[in-house]
């Protein structure tokens, strides 16, 4: 498309017109938002940490991931299918309003479980109200989600972008006023209940004045239709919040409070980073679904398209996060928090992994295996269990790392596996390899470059941009003489 005018540049950031162009524009807006919330976000958490301590600070990430490990109860894996099945078929959108009911009801089954669920894990009593309450903002958010996946059904998540941008905007200025004024766990946790309620009535709004009128329609056989669809992804969501959330709870429960501070610390920056690129596949997700259903040499086109993007991303991520990782701790969090340096390198190594895995996993779901995907997270899930309950009582904080390292280098050689077997794609080729060396070749550079002495003066933020620099100019002068992506 060529822009020769305002109208065109509204209709290239607002309009689907073909399908390179519709995932550039998916991306840049859930880039910018995605970016924007999470950098937000994770200022305001840094100056929770640094203002609170190790201590208060890691009983309000154990209260966190308590409550997010109950999520799964409230989504039920529905949102991946309202994605796939309205993306295929726009007449299907008529059932939203009864998945509107359906997840309602699933929201409240879940926070009766995080309420039951407090009494068992902490005889902490502001831990316990702080847990109901994180609970709320939790299932709050999580309900938001539902509105974005039709959103993503249609391409639109341009609207996403506000949704989830307004939401971080409003925790970062209620957040600082409570850290800086009130400060403690408890005031905090109200901070993030009040941005989520404002956030999801800004979206209810925006839905009902941009899309359709919203109602509530209560059919049990859509129900029983969409669950009948999800439940595989809903305990493959479950098992994949193990991995992660269930290592700071385990940390909790055994009274590694501080631990579960450092590790939480470089969890944090990394989680955002992941988010950051994840939306990758978030954008690819419905026009790999709708791919699917035109032809298989479409569907093998666009799939390789999102796994050379991953690689691509990849490489420069983990090479320069395990670099960096003392610079990045220290200027974030300061020297208290140096346990969290070996933690940080381990765990970018982990989203290197999943990043690689997830156009895997999407190529499962898509292509109607999602009970295969199942099958793939519960091993995991009971790998990773194990693991954290043999290495977190001896090796704390490194322990968690690890296993969930270990867990996920599993579940992507099984998930490599089962995509050769049932839908023989196609991804050790030329061009996969032309895109692995280029990106190994040009983060060696990068890592080479940002060594030098000149950069060791440099903020971290600017050796970083430096890197990235490095990285994606000589790349991007590459694609235009060589065809790399």
């Amino acid at each position: 498309m060529k822009i020769q005018s305002l109208t065109d540049v509204k209709s290239f950031f607002f309009d689907n017109l073909t399908v390179k162009q519709t995932i550039f524009k998916n991306t840049f807006w859930l880039g910018l938002g995605t970016g924007l919330s999470k950098l937000l976000k994770l200022i305001l958490i840094i100056y929770v940490a640094r203002i609170l301590g190790a201590g208060e600070y890691g009983k309000f990430t154990f209260a966190l991931a308590f409550t997010v490990l109950f999520l799964v109860f409230a989504d039920f894996g529905i949102s991946s299918i309202v994605v796939r099945e309205f993306s295929r078929e726009k007449e299907r959108e008529k059932e939203f309003y009864s998945v509107l009911s359906l997840k309602l009801s699933l929201s409240l089954v879940a926070i009766i479980l995080i309420l039951i669920g407090s009494f068992f894990i902490t005889q902490d009593p502001i831990v316990r109200k702080v847990i109901l309450i994180l609970g709320i903002f939790n299932l709050i958010s999580n309900f938001s989600t539902i509105i974005y996946d039709f959103f993503k059904s249609r391409q639109k998540m341009e609207y996403q972008a506000f949704g989830i941008l307004l939401e971080a905007v409003l925790v970062t200025i209620f957040g600082f006023f409570i850290i800086f004024n009130f400060p403690s766990i408890e005031n905090l946790s109200y901070a993030y209940l009040l941005s989520s309620l404002m956030a999801l009535i800004f979206v209810l709004f925006l839905f009902h004045f941009k899309i359709f009128p919203l109602k509530i329609s209560w059919k049990v056989d859509i129900w029983r239709r969409f669950l009948s669809m999800s439940w595989p992804l809903a305990l493959a969501s479950l098992f994949v919040t193990l991995y992660f959330d269930i290592n700071s709870v385990i940390m909790g429960h055994f009274g590694q409070i501080i631990q579960t501070g450092w590790y939480n610390a470089a969890y944090k920056i990394v989680a955002a980073v992941f988010t950051i690129i994840g939306f990758i596949s978030i954008a690819f997700f419905p026009v790999l679904s709708k791919s699917f259903k035109e032809s298989k040499e479409r569907f093998q086109s666009v799939w390789n398209y999102e796994l050379n993007a991953m690689v691509i991303f990849v490489v420069p991520l983990v090479a320069g996060g395990i670099f960096l990782a003392p610079n990045i701790i220290d200027f974030v969090y300061g020297q208290d928090f140096s346990p969290s340096i070996l933690v940080f390198q381990i765990l970018i190594t982990i989203i290197g992994i999943i990043l690689i895995f997830i156009p895997f996993r999407d190529a499962l779901i898509v292509s109607n295996h999602q009970i295969k995907a199942f099958w793939i997270m519960l091993l995991g899930a009971i790998v990773n269990v194990i693991l954290n309950l043999i290495l977190i009582p001896k090796h704390s904080l490194y322990g968690a790392a690890v296993g969930t390292l270990i867990t996920y280098l599993l579940i992507l050689a099984v998930s490599v596996y089962l995509i050769k077997k049932f839908i023989n794609l196609s991804f050790f080729n030329a061009q996969l390899l032309k895109v692995v060396l280029t990106s190994l070749v040009l983060s060696i550079f990068m890592v080479f470059v940002v060594s030098r002495q000149i950069f060791s003066q440099l903020n971290v933020l600017l050796t970083a941009s430096v890197g990235v620099g490095v990285y994606f100019l000589p790349l991007l002068l590459l694609n235009k003489k060589v065809k790399i992506i």
